[in-house]
């Protein structure tokens, strides 16, 4: 009986302890570093996050407003669960890392309103960030909507920011708008409001007491829609804002609308160093896990492209016949043929062509418009791809002739139902086996870890741009020099790059060697270069060997040096070679120290960087070198390739 009783009393302590510790609603990252706090003040809930005892966010507020309950006034705390190891392991089909393994610390706060509806906010803290996900249970047919989500990010007023606005729904030309194609603000104190009252897109960038934060969303279902930073930040709070009710699909909804259980997405922060920030996998690590589906049709690469500078005349049987040759000699693994491509080539002739690129080892690509009544725009096929019987009988007829993928354009906004187009296009092309690359639209938010066939997405203002506007031209390098700090961070980017000889009509601004640089800069899992075969052919055959060779995926990244909007160095390795690159938007050249050890000393690399007159490239072998110093000039670049 005494050890009955001594047993029991150990128990009981071994309880209290436990709720002491679920009482505490502080917990930490893995590694200590970064600190969340949560509290209930007068009825509304906050959290607060530092890192090593630094305040990144101030006392933010969390909260749902429903059409049928609220869980933003008069919340109640009912309990804390306990610290949960969260341990993901995950495989990437193409990305910025191949095998990546997700270490968290997980905490759930369940809160109460005066109906006695419970809400719970899940708090995630890995050591290069957190993350936050509203969670619903129950069962039943009942359909609720969020008409507002309260979630903020407080940040300290000395914070500084760099971000990117949205421009108006049905604007631009023939009302494309919004596709995620504007300018960055750069280095703006926090509070700055934006140009129009649209909002900010992600990922958005902060500087918080020498603590790098990026913010974005991961996991994002058919059942919510993407969400924004509000315009206005009054004392750097910055409000989480859904898109307005313009941007849907014609007769679905804008805000999230759901039947219980429901989850939001992930709330993501990146926060550490630069480097800490850049090499950040959180945006796939929350996203959806991968669908069931077959892997043998995803196949990374390079692509051919004639639209980047023959534009829409380019469409003939001819020129994609000379593209494919291109790819082929290249060693390009495919090739897009755009617009328009359904008469001014035909279904019939694009079959003979997909059976000769067949034969040259290339895989073909075609455009679609994705229509609705939310864009004007005049290019076809359009329409076709809008109810799931019809989207299917085209996707299988393509399939059938041989085409590898689909490159869809004009989206219209990121309310729930459009969000849920999205999703049904890549299910449908998951099922017939088709690679998916989307452009005019939103930020894929770890999609492509969902969808391994989803290749990339533009999202960006990217190289098209250049091509339209000489003033454009004359400032995209800070513009390049913001994205790999920024959009390219989380998901794959098809901005099209390199243009290593003419754009027609423009003056490039960059040198060849920063053109070239953006090839290994920036990750797509096709990545569509902008360079034409007459173009390719006046360059060195080093360069061409360079880019014969370019892998199509990497299996891990480093980030050497840089700053948003001014330069950047990045290491990328494939099958255990590493490929340096990097790039300078500023006015004065910058040396770069480069530390090789970190790679293996035993080594050959080959340096290809701009000439001291900026007419060509300059090409030589680096030996066994500990470090390097390479002088990276104005709007110039270089790549530096492990040889051996």
């Amino acid at each position: 009986m005494i050890n009955n009783r001594i047993l029991w009393a150990v128990l009981v302590g071994f309880i209290f302890l436990g709720c002491q510790q679920s009482e505490d609603p502080r917990f930490t990252s893995p590694d200590g570093t970064l600190e969340l706090d949560f509290k209930i003040e007068d009825g509304k809930a906050y959290y607060h996050l530092g890192k090593n005892g630094e305040e990144v966010l101030e006392w933010s507020q969390l909260g749902i407003l429903m059409d049928k309950a609220d869980y933003f006034n008069t919340l109640e705390l009912k309990s804390i669960s306990d610290l949960k190891p969260i341990n993901d392991q995950y495989t990437l089909a193409h990305g910025k890392k191949k095998n990546i393994e997700y270490l968290a610390n997980e905490r759930i706060y369940s809160l109460e309103n005066t109906d006695g509806e419970v809400m719970k906010i899940a708090f995630r803290l890995s050591n290069d960030g957190m993350a936050l996900q509203y969670q619903f249970d129950g069962t039943g047919e009942e359909v609720f909507v969020i008409e507002e989500e309260k979630t903020s990010y407080n940040f300290p007023v000395s914070a500084t920011a760099w971000l990117q606005h949205i421009a108006e729904v049905n604007t631009g030309w023939e009302s494309s708008n919004p596709s995620y194609e504007e300018e960055y603000q750069m280095e703006v104190p926090v509070g700055t409001p934006a140009p129009i009252p649209t909002g900010w897109v992600y990922p958005a960038l902060f500087h918080s007491n020498d603590h790098w934060v990026l913010i974005s969303e991961a996991g994002l279902g058919d059942d919510y829609c993407g969400s924004r930073l509000a315009p206005e930040s009054p004392e750097g709070e910055y409000a989480l804002v859904f898109p307005g009710p313009e941007e849907v699909f014609p007769g679905g909804p804008a805000k999230p609308s759901s039947t219980l259980p429901w989850k939001s997405p992930w709330r993501i922060l990146a926060v550490g160093s630069l480097g800490t920030v850049v090499e950040s996998t959180l945006g796939t690590d929350l996203a959806k896990p991968v669908i069931d589906m077959s892997m043998d049709f995803v196949a990374p690469g390079q692509a051919a492209w004639s639209w980047a500078l023959g534009k829409d005349q380019s469409i003939t049987y001819d020129i994609q016949k000379e593209h494919i040759d291109f790819a082929a000699d290249m060693q390009y693994e495919h090739c897009l043929i755009d617009v328009n491509w359904d008469t001014t080539i035909g279904y019939i002739k694009i079959k003979e062509l997909v059976d000769y690129a067949e034969e040259k080892g290339v895989k073909i690509h075609l455009w679609y418009n994705s229509a609705g009544s939310w864009n004007t725009t005049p290019y076809h096929p359009r329409n076709m791809l809008l109810t799931d019987e019809g989207r299917l009988e085209e996707f299988q007829r393509i399939k059938n002739m041989g085409v590898a993928g689909v490159k869809i354009d004009f989206f219209g906004g990121d309310g729930q139902s459009m969000i849920n187009y999205y999703h049904d296009i890549l299910t449908d092309a998951g099922k017939v086996g088709l690679l998916v690359n989307f452009h005019g639209t939103t930020l894929p938010r770890g999609w492509h870890r969902t969808y391994p066939h989803l290749m990339t997405m533009e999202s960006v203002k990217g190289f098209e741009m250049i091509t339209f506007e000489q003033a454009f031209a004359d400032r995209v390098a800070a513009h390049c020099l913001m994205l790999p700090f920024t959009r390219n961070v989380f998901d794959p980017m098809d901005f099209t790059p390199m243009s290593l000889d003419e754009i027609p009509n423009i003056d490039r601004k960059t040198s060849k060697g920063f053109e070239l640089a953006l090839s290994v800069i920036y990750e797509s899992g096709i990545q569509h270069l902008a360079e034409s075969p007459e173009g390719m052919a006046k360059q060195p055959d080093e360069i061409k060997e360079f880019l014969r060779k370019l892998p199509g995926t990497w299996e891990d990244i480093k980030f050497i040096e840089g700053y948003p909007g001014e330069y950047v160095v990045l290491a990328r390795m494939f099958e255990g070679k590493w490929y340096l690159a990097g790039i300078n938007a500023t006015n004065k050249s910058k040396e770069i120290k480069l530390d090789l050890t970190q790679f293996d000393n035993e080594n050959i690399w080959q340096l290809i960087q701009d000439s001291e007159d900026n007419s060509g490239f300059e090409i030589s072998q680096v030996k066994e070198k500990e470090e390097i110093i390479i002088n990276l000039p104005a709007s110039g670049g270089f790549v530096l390739l492990h040889l051996k």
